[in-house]
């Protein structure tokens, strides 16, 4: 099954110019074109796509994503530098990780001193995240 533009931008949830835009950075493969000149995506274009847009979600750059797919094309090019890569990126993520713990643990705290009531005109929180500015800064 081929796919015009606007079927796969709307199944892929992207527009049409993302669409052109990965076209032109290699991340997809340019499509073949109909008699009448019509872009037409095959179904694997599908899967790439929505690798590419949830591995985005997750805070990989499209540089980033193009060396993964290096992987998934066997681009000896591409691959080369695949391992410190991926060392380097998994060091982001645990910086990441460190991050968000600290940030759970200063909403946590942060809700722990806020009362049930919600018709204060205090509030705990506020004066929380002011007592706490320099530090945070």
């Amino acid at each position: 099954m081929r796919y015009h533009s606007g079927d796969i931008s709307k199944l892929c949830n992207v527009n049409k110019e993302t669409l052109r835009y990965y076209e032109r950075k290699g991340l997809i493969a340019e499509p073949v074109r109909s008699d009448a000149g019509y872009r037409l995506y095959p179904e694997d274009a599908v899967k790439r796509i929505m690798f590419i847009k949830r591995i985005q979600e997750l805070g990989f750059t499209l540089s980033e994503i193009d060396k993964l797919l290096g992987v998934v094309d066997k681009d000896d090019v591409r691959c080369a530098d695949m391992h410190d890569f991926v060392v380097q990126k998994l060091e982001d993520v645990r910086l990441k990780i460190r991050d968000l713990e600290r940030i759970e643990c200063m909403l946590k705290d942060l809700k722990d001193r806020c009362p049930d009531e919600k018709a204060i005109h205090e509030c705990p929180i506020i004066e929380a995240l002011i007592d706490n500015e320099e530090e945070i800064l």
